[in-house]
Parts: C-alpha cells; structure tokens; sequence
C-alpha cells in the first residue's frame, strides 16, 4: 500500500479557527448528517427532514460558503423499497440495499439543491480512495475541483462494492478525513442528538459545551448506534471522528441536525472539540484509525518508555510477546506490558519469524539468521502513537 503522500503540499492551509463563532465566517465546511436524521418513524427517507437540511446548507453555499455534504442514507433509503423493516447485518444485503438507496437518496438531494439554484454531485469513496497516493490526488483533485466550480458535492462511502475489511466502519470517520483531505476550515458532524452530555439527558445530565482534549471526557460513557437500527454509529463514532479531526488541526462541532442552522452562524449550541494537534499525514491518520489491525506486540517497560517518549523504532530485544496472524507490511498494534495499546504501527516481519527474535540484538540476529534479520521489527517512520 503506498502511503507516502502527506498531502501538505495540495492547498495551502486554512487559517485555524479558535471557537465555534468563527464557524459563521468559515470559507470550506464539511458537513456530516447521519441516518437517523434523514429518515421518517414509517421507514425510508423523511422528505421533510432533507428538505430543512439542503435549506439550511443552500443559504449557506449562496453566502459564499463551500459546502460538503458527508450524508449516510443510502442503506436506509433502500430498506422499504426492498421490503425490509430495519438494516441488514450481512454485507451482500447491505451493498444490495445501498445500491438501490444510494440513487434515490441522490435523486431527492438534486431536485431539493435544485430548488435553490444549486447543483450537487455524487462523489462515492472507499477508504484506499483516501489511502493510496493516487487515489488520494485524484480525490483531492476532483473535489476542489467540484468546489471551484460551485458545486456542493455529496460524499458518501460506496458501500455498493466496499467490504470489511476496506470499509472506513462510519460515515463519520469518512467525514473526518474529507476534511484532512480538502483542507476544511471546520467539521460539523449532525445527527438527532443536540449535544455530548456527561450522562443520559433522560436523567438530568448536563451538555458538554466543549472539549479541548481527551482528558476532558475521561469517565464519560458515550453511547453507540440506537436500537432503531438505521445508523452505524452513534454518538461513539462522532466523538472519535470530532477528535481525529481536533488532533489533526480541524476543530469539528457535534449537534443535532434541527440546529444545523444555529451551528452553521457560530451559536453556543452543540459540543465545539477545539483543535488539539496539528495537520499530520494522511498516512498517520489511516495507520491510527482506519487501518485493519492483523496482531499485536507487547513490549517491556524500557522499549516502551523508547518508543512513547523518545520516538524510537520497536526492536526485537524489547518485545516479550507476540500474538495474531499477519505479514510483513501489516498493521500491528502495540502495547506495554499491561496491555494498555500506545502505538500502531507496520510490521516489517512475519508473525511467524518473530518468536526466535524476541528479546534479542539486532546484530546477533544478523549474525546467526542473516542479513534480513536486521531490520526494525517497526520503523519509526511506520509508526504512530495513539492519543490518550
């Protein structure tokens, strides 16, 4: 997989925003509105509710905003006319129904944009299309393109040929990195929940107006996807797709699509996850959250202690174990000895060469084993530390 590009070089920077008023001023906006929000209490899409988005976004693209709308949907677009009451859990019926869904949901967008004087297009991603140098260029190309051009293109996964393993798992995550992508000035990520809360709003909880890194929710129990079955996610993927973006210079805004409007004008609405980091490589964010996790590698208090803080390479002598099933270029995660993972990275050995290497020198494998044995079991410059 070649993931040498950092993408730094394809449009300048955008000016960071420091809070959720400069959102009202922002130039490049993606938009993620989930499921949930689009479809109605009798199944299928909810007309009413994609109509108050695109009017919402519209207004906003006509003052001089470029927009991106990440929409999931097409799944559930496509249950009614398919005959099923909620979404599938095989991927063969859920690329059935997306494929079916997918036109329908575009078909309902085009002719609501249309009504403001705005053309959409449909722009379909897997996510090797945001991992491999040139998929990468030309989706970066033909989005700014799409942009110059005035249109407002509508993303969305193509979940119609994606499988398991090559699936970004949420739309969310998919917005994330269409934002590192384009170079957005903010992520605002929609759904039926108005804000994060420090418990369920059900039980008098209070919202979390803002979060300014991971250790702001420490303790918090976020939920998943509801029991509605139409979404993937819930509010757990929005917050790690909020902080994605936070740590790679994106500040994101998670609310609920009634107050997109409020959102887009800067109000106090919402949870703002102001940025925490700054841009890394697109090739540092799949490793860190897209990338297929084949094993793992455990490693004493000393290569931990090297790897973590003086950003070394993982050695053979610092690893006491090894498990899972994987080759040479793999993704791997690491952990100490607690089991706590602190890093991904990717392996320059087979899961079967490594228990005659453990905790042993470099040169003394070289020596007995050959030349081959010599290298990191991880570069560095294959490796990325986890937040938290």
């Amino acid at each position: 997989m070649d993931l040498g590009l950092t993408g730094d070089s394809l449009q300048g920077q955008p000016a960071s925003l420091k809070t959720r008023r400069g959102i009202a001023t922002a130039a490049r906006i993606v938009v993620k509105v989930g499921s949930s929000s689009l479809t109605s209490v009798a199944g299928g899409l909810s007309e009413e509710a994609l109509v108050q988005l695109v009017d919402v976004l519209a207004r906003r693209h006509q003052a001089g905003t470029e927009i991106i709308l990440v929409s999931s949907g097409a799944i559930a677009a496509g249950l009614l006319p398919l005959g099923l009451s909620r979404r599938p859990k095989d991927l063969a019926t859920q690329q059935a129904a997306a494929s079916v869904g997918q036109g329908l949901l575009m078909a309902h967008y085009n002719q609501v944009f249309a009504s403001h004087g705005v053309t959409a297009s449909q722009v379909l991603l897997t996510s090797e299309d945001l991992t491999r140098r040139h998929q990468y260029v030309n989706a970066h190309r033909a989005l700014d393109r799409l942009l110059n051009l005035g249109v407002i293109p509508i993303v969305n996964e193509n979940d119609t040929v994606a499988t398991h393993e090559i699936r970004f798992g949420d739309n969310d995550r998919l917005a994330a990195l269409v934002a590192h992508l384009i170079k957005a000035d903010a992520l605002v990520l929609l759904s039926d929940v108005d804000s994060l809360y420090d418990g369920p709003p059900s039980e008098g909880a209070t919202r979390i107006s803002q979060v300014d890194s991971p250790e702001d929710l420490e303790g918090i129990v976020i939920g998943t996807a509801g029991a509605a079955g139409v979404g993937t996610g819930g509010m757990a993927t929005k917050v790690q797709a909020a902080m994605i973006a936070a740590e790679t210079g994106i500040p994101a805004l998670v609310t609920s699509t009634v107050q997109a409007g409020a959102a887009l004008a800067g109000e106090d609405v919402g949870t703002w996850f102001g940025i925490n980091g700054s841009k890394r490589p697109v090739r540092m964010l799949w490793l860190a959250h897209l990338a297929d996790i084949r094993g793992r590698l455990v490693l004493d208090d000393g290569a931990v202690r090297a790897v973590s803080e003086r950003h070394k390479s993982v050695l053979p002598a610092g690893i006491t174990s090894v498990t899972g099933d994987f080759d040479a270029g793999d993704a791997v995660e690491i952990s100490d000895s607690q089991g706590n993972v602190f890093a991904h990275g990717l392996v320059n050995y087979r899961h079967s060469d490594l228990p005659q290497m453990l905790g042993r020198k470099t040169k003394a494998l070289a020596k007995e084993l050959g030349r081959e044995f010599e290298r990191e079991v991880v570069h560095v410059d294959d490796l990325v530390l986890l937040p938290g």
